[in-house]
Formats: C-alpha cells, structure tokens, sequence
C-alpha cells in the first residue's frame, strides 16, 4: 500500500503542481528558484529519477511568472543551466560507468553485452543529434537519453551542441507557454486535463519517427 500511495501522491503533485509551486512560494519565498533548479537537475540528471515533473513544472513556473510571483528572466537562467548540466552529469555517469555495466551478471548472464554498446553507439552517430533534440520533450526518456549517449560514447561534441539547443528549446518553450496561455480562465481552472495534453503533444514527434521508420524501411522481397 505504501507504493500506491506513493504513486498517488506523485501523481497528485504533477498535475497539480501550479497549486504546489504557489504554497512553495509562500513558504520559501526566494527559496523556490532553489527547489526549482533541484528538481529540475535531478530530473535531467539522474538516470534513477525520471518521475520527477519537468513540463509541468516548467508551464506552471511560466504562469506564477506571469502573475509577478517569480521572475521570467531569472527562472530562464536558472532552469537552462540545471537543464544543461543535468545532462551532462547524466551523460558523464553513462560514459564513466557504461563499460562497468559489462561486468555486471544475472544469474551467470551479462546484463549488458558489448554489442548492445557498439549498437548505441552507432545508433547515436547516426540519428544522436536528433533524437537528443527529440528526448528533450518526452517525459521519462529525456532523462535516459544523456545517459545512453553516454554509454554508447556518443561524441561529446555533438552531444553538447544538441542537449544545448533541446535544452533551450524545452525550458525557453515550455515556460514562455506557462507565461502566455497560464492565464487564460480554461487553461487556468484546467491544470490538470494541460498536463496531460502537454505529456500527449510531447510523444507525437517520437511516434511520427517510429512510424517514419516503419513506413520507409525496405521490404524484403521473399
């Protein structure tokens, strides 16, 4: 029971963290860009925390901006630089600890193969930059991608250059959205049904390339 309540309350506090966030900034007062930037860095950062809200977060730091109780500029700031340095931690800890993962066995059997490696990393040569950008904005896979590109050594350079402009994108995006629509009467009494479409309109990019690929691979004539 305790895990179901704690999938609850989670759960409660992502789809109505506009309400969380205003209590936070009664009672924290400048605190709150603190608490902010933590949960942001943890959820782009550690690999062992990808429940953690991001977008909605995001979206409801843009309305309370909007109705002067946080600063859109220094919110900016702070949360690309816990966006962008949390994938990198992310990346590091993948790169670091990636061949470790090698040694590791389950019942005799290696849970991570060499070719598993070789295959991510491969895969992120070819389609990285992309899939990088695209990560950015789904929930949960945005905070296995850096640690992947890791493991599977994706170039750093590239890396660095495209976590920099899905970070941007992200934060920049999702927030000045919290800014602009978060005080529309519909948006505002429907936090929760946002969230969801929020989560809904971040897959699609995901699911037009898997579909993408599906459509367009070759067929193998029998």
């Amino acid at each position: 029971m305790e895990i179901v309540d704690l999938i609850k309350q989670l759960w409660d506090f992502i789809v109505h963290v506009d309400k969380h966030l205003q209590e936070f900034v009664v009672e924290y007062d400048n605190l709150v860009y603190a608490i902010l930037f933590l949960i942001i860095f943890v959820e782009t950062g550690l690999v062992v925390m990808p429940f953690l809200p991001g977008d909605s977060l995001l979206f409801a730091a843009g309305m309370l901006a909007a109705q002067g109780s946080l600063s859109l500029p220094l919110l900016l700031i702070l949360l690309l630089i816990a966006t962008f340095s949390g994938d990198n931690t992310n990346y590091f800890i993948g790169h670091f600890f990636g061949q470790k993962a090698l040694q590791l066995k389950l019942f005799g059997k290696p849970l991570v193969k060499q070719q598993h490696l070789d295959k991510t990393h491969g895969f992120y040569e070819k389609h990285g930059p992309k899939t990088v950008i695209l990560a950015r904005f789904v929930p949960i896979v945005r905070t296995f991608a850096p640690f992947v590109a890791g493991v599977g050594s994706m170039t750093y350079k590239t890396f660095i250059t495209y976590s920099l402009t899905g970070a941007v994108l992200w934060v920049v995006g999702i927030t000045c959205a919290g800014y602009f629509l978060g005080d529309i009467p519909m948006v505002k009494n429907n936090f929760d049904k946002v969230v969801i479409g929020i989560v809904l309109v971040s897959v699609l990019p995901i699911l037009f390339q898997v579909a993408k690929s599906y459509f367009t691979k070759p067929k193998v004539n029998g």
